[in-house]
């Protein structure tokens, strides 16, 4: 399993430019907690389970609109790499560095 704990300096390449946020990690076994902190606020991760050095997880925002993010995420090292699903929005390219 790769080593997944710790803050995350993540970077979402969105319709409306890049948004930043620190994703905070904290596994136990399959699963994993934490929060996603940007400049649209702070929300907690939910469902967040841990395959690997693949994350999978989601989380509530309510700017621009409520709405549920889904991510999914391989970790290498100290780089994430993946995507940001925004429900009928589509899928954006999402990727990080360990703080």
């Amino acid at each position: 399993m790769a080593n997944v704990d710790g803050s995350w300096n993540t970077v979402t390449k969105s319709p409306m430019g890049d948004q930043t946020a620190v994703m905070t990690v904290q596994s136990s076994g399959d699963s994993f907690t934490g929060t996603f902190a940007g400049a649209m606020g702070t929300t907690e991760v939910k469902d967040g389970k841990v395959d690997g050095d693949r994350l999978t997880f989601a989380v509530d925002i309510v700017i621009p609109m409520p709405m549920t993010l889904t991510g999914d995420v391989t970790v290498d090292g100290d780089m994430l790499n993946g995507t940001l699903t925004a429900g009928a929005f589509g899928a954006f390219p999402f990727t990080g560095t360990r703080a």
